[in-house]
């Protein structure tokens, strides 16, 4: 079996590599391609990734290439985790939407809007190289923001599904608290990448004992003080919502807090330049504990988990996934893209129906996945009055006089990532 990763020479590869490495009988790789422009990076990365398949007995084969035709050929898999524009974009994603008193932030709001204009044609365009070297090749997506990518790739016919780590993390945090194996805890997880509430947190599947009451009763604090937000409204709720859903939250809060301290972008910028200069060290063979502070935690078990499916059939027949619509949500259209319990094959992913949601959830999720299907079509068409319609259909910003500026900056700020621009 060959996968590929594009984005291959990224700091989070080692975290991958660990996780095929370790569950290599799910996911019995024969080679593994790394992909990136970045040669320099590339060779740091692919010597430790080597290193550690080394350490760990993993038969399997590691090569680094910069061509992606090269390396996604004869590929059964390819894996999508890839940064447009590196960290220094993601830098100015999340300052600049910060001076109209907006959230600065990667995935969500203006900034997540630049990221899906900078990303969306690359995505496309790696997508269809995957497509001409090998049609049956599965396409997992990574790369953020993970809704609005999986979206544009499956519409334009591609055998794709989308990923994401916050399930896992809620999965492996619950366990811990419940003292229970991850595998016999079941997510009520629902709702749209970065935009999801657990409903529900179940022992030993979906039938099992709703134990999310106890989680709350017992834990509460701790699960607040995690996502940043009042015990009182985890109560109130009776959800544990994403951490994503404090920009909405406690929208003013959050903005306030961004502009008093270095952004994320900064931290993750040294913490990768430190990173680096470990993955050179020929003596190290597994992955530093600096990386469980990079993100992505548990990224590698949900994609081994996913791919094993996709490929063989072999994986956890349930699992959250980002994939088309289809009536799950029936106030979102069939072809919108939604993050819930999905049942997995060699054939794709079939989400589970979900019981009706309240008003307070289904209304926030029906406003973000508007302003979704506008962001993609102005990453498809671009155009001005396209990006502008998309900021003004935003929760987090929904005023002309901000959209307007905010369009302004998008422009100028991305303007070598923007064809059309």
């Amino acid at each position: 079996m060959k996968l590929a990763v594009v984005g291959g020479g990224s700091t989070y590869t080692p975290e991958l590599i660990d996780g095929f490495a370790r569950l290599r009988d799910t996911l019995p790789i024969g080679e593994l391609v790394l992909i990136d422009p970045a040669a320099d990076r590339l060779d740091l990365v692919g010597g430790l990734a080597r290193r550690i398949f080394a350490k760990q007995g993993h038969p399997g084969r590691i090569t680094v290439t910069q061509d992606v035709d090269a390396g996604v050929a004869g590929a059964d898999a390819v894996l999508l985790q890839l940064r447009v524009g590196g960290q220094a974009a993601r830098l100015k994603d999340e300052t600049w939407p910060l001076e109209c008193g907006c959230i600065g932030q990667e995935t969500t709001g203006a900034g997540g809007l630049a990221k899906a204009l900078r990303t969306v044609p690359v995505i496309l365009d790696i997508a269809e190289r995957v497509r001409r070297a090998n049609p049956d090749a599965w396409i997992i997506d990574f790369t953020n923001p993970v809704g609005i990518v999986t979206r544009a790739l499956l519409q334009a016919g591609h055998k794709a599904v989308g990923l994401c780590n916050v399930a896992i993390g809620f999965q492996r945090r619950f366990a811990k608290l419940l003292e229970v194996a991850p595998s016999e805890v079941y997510l009520e997880h629902v709702g749209l990448n970065h935009l999801t509430w657990e409903r529900g947190v179940r022992i030993g599947g979906p039938e099992g004992a709703d134990v999310l009451p106890e989680l709350l009763a017992k834990h509460g604090d701790a699960l607040a003080a995690d996502l940043r937000l009042p015990r009182a409204v985890l109560d109130r709720l009776g959800v544990v919502p994403s951490y994503y859903l404090r920009y909405f939250y406690a929208h003013d809060e959050a903005v306030r807090e961004l502009g008093t301290k270095p952004s994320r972008a900064a931290e993750v910028a040294e913490m990768e330049k430190r990173l680096l200069e470990m993955y050179g060290d020929p003596a190290l063979d597994e992955k530093p504990e600096l990386l469980s502070k990079r993100g992505g935690a548990f990224y590698s078990e949900a994609a081994v988990d996913l791919a094993a499916s996709l490929l063989r059939g072999e994986g956890s027949p349930v699992q959250v996934v980002n994939t088309y619509n289809n009536g799950t949500l029936p106030f979102l259209p069939p072809d919108a893209v939604v993050e819930v319990q999905a049942r997995v094959s060699t054939s794709g992913a079939v989400p589970l129906a979900v019981p009706a949601l309240d008003p307070l959830y289904a209304g926030l999720i029906a406003n973000v996945s508007a302003y979704e299907d506008l962001a993609l079509e102005a990453a498809l068409h671009g155009g001005r009055d396209r990006v502008f319609k998309a900021l003004l259909s935003h929760p987090l910003i929904g005023q002309y006089a901000y959209a307007e500026t905010l369009t302004d900056q998008l422009i100028a700020h991305n303007r070598e990532h923007l064809a059309w621009a």
